[in-house]
């Protein structure tokens, strides 16, 4: 049985590592039943802006498109053991991104770790805590 990813989840901004400007605060909002999820996130910037993203999919690996702030996401999410991978393609101008982001619970279930490894922002690190 995979883990349970619902919940309402707020960044704690000082165990994180964030590439570029560091907001105010991040709010993730997810939607997870065993097959399907679901994420509303909010991210206030430091002069009180807000940018909100929301995507959703299978967790079987079947790959489905997003539009993510006007761009066309592929993307696809599959459990690779107690992790979550989403895996993303958009193209920016004529720049091609690939992420890749590992999401997983820690042990007693009120931290969720959200960690970039070997793409474009390979090392950015979000801790969110059970809000």
């Amino acid at each position: 049985m995979n883990p349970n990813l619902s919940g309402v989840w707020k960044a704690n901004l000082a165990k994180s590592k964030l590439l570029g400007p560091t907001p105010k605060s991040i709010v993730a909002k997810i939607d997870h039943s065993d097959t399907d999820l679901s994420v509303e996130m909010t991210i206030t910037m430091p002069d009180s802006s807000e940018h909100n993203l929301a995507f959703k999919g299978p967790t079987n690996g079947t790959k489905v498109c997003n539009t993510v702030k006007g761009r066309e996401w592929q993307s696809q999410m599959s459990w690779i053991g107690e992790e979550m991978l989403i895996e993303s393609w958009v193209d920016v101008g004529e720049r091609k991104c690939h992420f890749c982001d590992f999401w997983f619970l820690s042990n007693n279930g009120q931290s969720l770790t959200m960690e970039h490894r070997n793409d474009d922002l390979q090392g950015q690190i979000t801790l969110l805590e059970q809000a």
